[in-house]
């Protein structure tokens, strides 16, 4: 595994870029005072190192009506690597999932996902999550009101940066393209919810 020092100037660019990643390469390089050629020859090295994932738009969920943010619990029958893959392979199928962890503690997954209304969320849950194969209870809460949302990483001019240069795994997961919506969405309405699934255990709860 090689390593890649990443100085004081990589890491402006980089919190420039996460700001605004419409910026053009003469507006970036004013800005971490670096001439067009080389600001354009560290932001391609800073791809070619996976730093650079990629450049996305961010979109306003309210104004395209997706008003409803939840966090969904997912606890499956068995842990074991053949009933995780297969629910790695299903969630990526599902546009509403925004992010998917594998937690410790009582649940395996913790899920954010974003759903137009309570319909399309009821949607979600029992007609889609409640019948991926594996998955034993579902408990959900409902968010009331973004507080606070970054997508900026915390990276510091100040501090040295390390980068990692890690072979990609042998046999990545396929993904099958869908649009994402990197952002929370609004104060939510305090409409009744009732669900029916084939869950052994499933709760809704509003935080």
């Amino acid at each position: 595994m090689s390593t890649t020092s990443l100085d004081r100037i990589d890491i402006k660019i980089l919190n420039e870029l996460q700001q605004n990643a419409s910026l053009t390469n003469v507006e970036l390089a004013s800005r971490v005072n670096l001439s067009p050629s080389p600001c354009l020859a560290r932001v391609r090295t800073l791809e070619k190192l996976g730093v650079i994932d990629r450049r996305i738009a961010l979109l306003d969920p309210a104004v395209l009506g997706i008003g409803i943010t939840a966090f969904i619990q997912i606890k499956l029958e068995k842990q074991v690597q053949t009933s995780l893959e297969s629910f790695t392979r299903s969630i990526d199928r599902l546009a509403q999932v925004m992010e998917c962890y594998l937690m410790t503690g009582e649940s395996d997954y913790m899920l954010r996902v974003m759903a137009a209304d309570i319909e399309d969320l009821e949607d979600l849950i029992v007609n889609k999550l409640s019948r991926i194969p594996g998955v034993s209870s579902i408990r959900s809460n409902l968010a009331l009101k973004r507080i606070s949302y970054k997508t900026v990483l915390p990276i510091d001019t100040n501090r040295p940066v390390i980068v990692k240069a890690c072979a990609p795994p042998s046999h990545p997961l396929e993904r099958s393209p869908r649009p994402r919506y990197d952002a929370a969405g609004p104060l939510l309405s305090d409409a009744p919810i009732g669900l029916d699934t084939n869950c052994p255990s499933y709760s809704v709860e509003r935080l």
